[in-house]
């Protein structure tokens, strides 16, 4: 075991691209409207461990439960799916009674430590070393921290007009995501 600062670099570009975390500024704009204040600590933090106790333990969780890597993604493709025709038709699927969970769902789980992003993290860990892995997850926690403090002056930023237009494209961009997520996934079932 030993630190590379190449598999640093580009276990982090995965997990950024893959977490998309800019691309979902239209949503965490939108559940900041829905709910109020989002606990930004608590959603990165709840995020880190999931990524990082899914990197140990993720494919012996799915087995022991009869889930395989492929359902899994199925299954966080539907759920991306479905944000995503909440930002491009403007209506609202998700409801909680209890505001403060939103920090942890949506946020955390599905939409940072999402099916796709876990799946990567899978996927790293055959071709990478673990710790590695860890530190590129932890910088891209610090990311997303920064990203969900600063929302808030980004949509002011932005201005009501800039978010729906930005909401939209990023919804196409979602949806296309989910799909591509789907299709990659759903032959594997049958």
């Amino acid at each position: 075991m030993r630190f590379d600062f190449k598999e640093v670099i580009t276990a982090s570009m995965v997990l950024f691209a893959v977490i998309d975390i800019l691309g979902s500024i239209p949503i965490i704009i939108g559940l900041r409207e829905k709910v109020g204040h989002i606990k930004s600590e608590r959603a990165s933090l709840v995020s880190a461990i999931i990524m990082i106790a899914f990197l140990f333990v993720g494919e012996r969780i799915l087995n022991l439960i009869g889930i395989d890597v492929n359902s899994f993604a199925v299954a966080g493709s539907l759920i991306i799916f479905f944000l995503a025709l909440e930002m491009i038709l403007g209506i609202s699927l998700y409801r909680d009674s209890e505001p403060e969970s939103a920090s942890i769902v949506p946020i955390a789980f599905p939409l940072v430590a999402g099916a796709g992003t876990l799946t990567s993290i899978l996927s790293l860990r055959a071709e990478f070393q673990v710790q590695n892995i860890i530190l590129a997850i932890l910088l891209n926690t610090i990311f997303v921290y920064l990203v969900l403090k600063s929302s808030g002056r980004i949509a002011k930023l932005l201005g009501t007009g800039g978010v729906n237009i930005i909401r939209k494209v990023f919804g196409v961009i979602l949806l296309a995501i989910a799909v591509k997520l789907f299709a990659a996934n759903i032959n594997e079932l049958f």
